[in-house]
């Protein structure tokens, strides 16, 4: 047994128990304390870091537990950077993100050189390796980016594109200055550099998702999920060091390697967002303050003055590269705010490019003392510069942020919220084995903003009375629920008594006005002519809303393309544009490829959307259905099927589909698939009531589709 008296309380603490206890509460509550006088969170942990550390009261050391923990933050930030970053946008803007990587790059290197040389007057050496630590910069402000809710802003890809690229060549200096200094740059060197940083690149980026699509195919424990996860990205950290670079740059290419692999809204992403922002995020964030020595501001001019040239210029040559990015692309003053916030910050390459060249002596004074590349002086200048660029940072990016933020809802259309606010998408719940895909469907289709759309339906015959089948139905309903709480969605559960399925079906569509409707098929069989033909006239003709018939084989974030075959007409049928939407959101929410085969009016209308909402998709014209399975030649592993199908005797009815099932059950057996069924405008029953009607109601001609489109997709046509 352990006695009160036998607890060490001297400063620093030691007890593991109780340090780890501090630490936690200060993550707590620093933030909530700064955040009445406005200070960003961010700022909050930094100066609470400076307080207990070494250079404040000294109540905690820098140890290597608070070291460990802060290396985890400062690559959670990067991963995450990476992981959140939208592909499509990436490779849209990425012109725009190597010009303003220059920018970034370039100004600050000549006028980090520059005033180093002139003003400071350190030899140039010296001067070039504090330009690369002015070129660099830490992506600090991206957590709070990510809160406001747009990290898909064109401003924040583009700078976080910019990041890896300035990031890249400020360390790349570094390894030279470095190499330089102690007399290793040769040939053998830029050989060396040249192909380690290759062969790291191409293990990263062509390896790790093929190891990720396989763990994830054949795992599905989300604990193991994780663990994987994190493990690919130290090991890519690790490699990057390896090649000889810095390994924040090899947890960043681990976010693109697995972006496709951890879609936005799984329950994956959720658990890795919340695990970096609660723990490891804020402990780099107290670690980097606890580097901070306010009593240099009053011990030492010569500090004070190196710290203030550092920061004028850091600061005012990243101000200028996004100003200058702002001109070139047209950038509204807020996204100008959120470039420059999120590049100023100084932290993690910078710390690093410091230690190095603090670390290098260069040789001896007349009384022993070390010369060193960057000397003491610059170090105590740098830890001031970190503090003063990570709050400018902050503040600015929270005020574009918000800015941003504000206008995206300014510029939702009229009756988006409400829309959202209203989706309702039905799933009956009849196998344990499909229940986590059928609501991650439903999560992946449904739109961003609408957290309660999702109601969980298991039916019981009226005829039956027994205590077990409800206490199994609600079972059931209950891990349906666990698996939308991990994606932070609510799901209504509903166990329902009715004469039959069917009946129960069709009264919950009516009585909660639902928008969709998903129908699971177990995934060891296949369709049969029985189950569609139940479907068909128990379901599909007696309720109008876009009703999908899924089978998966294996997990929807392995999938790499989705081929959505629609039928001759399609586009004038009045649920086209629904449809099309809930496959956007799978395209936008998944990051697959999209390929789309249909008649040329109907790939006019996909393309018009894919202008204003772009995605990585590919168009086909196709109109012979005779030739159906030609599409099967064209399908390979971690490929997926769409079939829009339609009612009989409607006008995009084609009667192949007769044949739909057993082309499925023969040649596509190994691919998950959908069958949609639209809503149609022969169905007199829209007193589904659900809330698109008042859509539906006013489409009249073709022009009225393309303006549901538009308002739909979020734009006026």
């Amino acid at each position: 047994m352990i006695l009160l008296s036998d607890l060490n309380f001297t400063l620093p603490l030691e007890n593991p128990v109780l340090k780890f206890s501090i630490i936690l509460f200060i993550i707590l509550f620093a933030p909530l304390l700064l955040n009445k006088i406005r200070v960003p969170q961010l700022i909050g942990l930094i100066i609470a870091g400076a307080i207990i550390g070494p250079k404040g009261v000294h109540l905690l050391e820098r140890d290597s537990s608070i070291i460990l923990f802060g290396t985890v933050g400062l690559l959670y930030i990067m991963f995450l950077a990476g992981l959140e970053i939208d592909l499509a946008d990436f490779k849209k803007n990425r012109n725009k993100s190597v010009v303003f990587g220059m920018y970034t790059f370039i100004i600050p290197m000549i006028l980090g050189s520059l005033s180093g040389r002139y003003i400071l007057e350190f030899s140039w050496m010296t001067s070039v390796l504090l330009a690369s630590m002015f070129a660099s910069h830490t992506l600090i402000a991206y957590p709070l980016i990510s809160k406001l809710g747009i990290a898909k802003n064109k401003a924040v890809n583009v700078t976080v594109g910019g990041t890896m690229i300035t990031d890249t060549l400020a360390l790349l200096v570094l390894a030279v200055i470095a190499g330089m200094a102690t007399g290793e740059i040769t040939n053998d060197f830029w050989i060396r550099l040249i192909v380690s940083v290759s062969i790291f690149a191409a293990i990263v980026a062509l390896i790790f998702p093929l190891l990720g699509r396989w763990f994830f195919k054949n795992n599905d424990d989300n604990i193991s999920q994780y663990i994987f996860v994190l493990g690919l990205v130290f090991l890519a950290s690790f490699l990057a060091e390896a090649a000889g670079i810095e390994a924040i740059i090899g947890a960043f290419l681990a976010g693109l390697a697995l972006n496709r692999l951890i879609p936005h809204t799984s329950p994956l992403m959720n658990r890795i967002e919340f695990v970096g922002n609660a723990l490891f995020i804020p402990f780099f964030l107290i670690g980097v303050g606890m580097l901070i020595d306010f009593r240099v501001f009053f011990l030492d001019l010569e500090t004070i003055l190196v710290a203030i040239v550092m920061c004028v210029v850091a600061t005012g040559s990243k101000f200028l590269a996004a100003f200058l990015t702002q001109k070139t692309y047209g950038f509204s003053t807020a996204q100008r705010d959120v470039i420059f916030g999120l590049s100023n910050a100084q932290a993690a390459a910078t710390l690093a490019a410091v230690l190095v060249g603090y670390n290098i002596i260069l040789g001896e004074t007349q009384d022993g003392q070390p010369i060193r590349l960057l000397n003491d002086v610059i170090l105590n200048g740098t830890i001031l510069m970190i503090l003063v660029t990570c709050t400018i940072a902050s503040f600015v990016a929270q005020r574009g942020g918000a800015l941003i933020a504000l206008q995206e809802i300014d510029e939702t259309p009229e009756g988006d919220a409400d829309r959202d606010a209203s989706e309702k998408i039905l799933i009956p719940i009849n196998y344990p084995e499909n229940i986590e895909e059928l609501i991650n469907l439903g999560i992946t289709i449904k739109s961003e903003k609408a957290k309660k759309a999702l109601i969980a339906l298991n039916v019981i015959p009226t005829d039956t009375d027994d205590v077990k089948l409800e206490k199994a139905a609600r079972k059931l309903l209950e891990k349906a629920s666990i698996s939308a709480a991990a994606t932070d969605n609510y799901l209504t559960e509903l166990v329902r008594y009715d004469a039959n399925i069917i009946n129960g079906i069709i009264n919950v569509v009516k009585e909660h006005k639902v928008s969709d409707l998903i129908l699971g098929l177990h995934k060891q069989y296949g369709l049969s002519d029985s189950f569609l033909g139940n479907l068909t006239e128990g379901v599909l003709n007696r309720c109008n809303v876009t009703t999908m018939i899924y089978r998966f084989t294996q997990p929807l974030n392995t999938i790499k393309r989705y081929f959505i075959i629609a039928p001759e007409n399609a586009e004038k049928e009045i649920g086209f544009p629904f449809w099309l939407l809930r496959i956007w959101n799978i395209g936008r929410n998944t990051g697959a490829k999209l390929i789309f085969y249909g008649s040329k009016s109907f790939l006019q209308y996909v393309k018009d959307v894919n202008k204003t909402h772009s995605l990585e998709i590919e168009l086909r014209e196709f109109s012979e259905w005779e030739d159906f399975l030609i599409i099967s030649r064209d399908m390979v592993e971690n490929d997926a099927l769409f079939i829009v199908m339609s009612r009989k005797n409607e006008i995009s009815y084609n009667p192949i589909v007769k044949n739909i099932p057993k082309y499925l059950n023969k040649y596509f057996q190994d691919f998950n698939y959908v069958l949609v069924y639209p809503m149609q405008q022969g169905l007199s029953d829209y007193r589904a009531g659900n809330i698109f009607s008042p859509f539906v109601n006013n489409i009249e001609r073709l022009d009225d589709i393309g303006k549901t489109i538009g308002t739909l997709f979020g734009r006026k046509r």
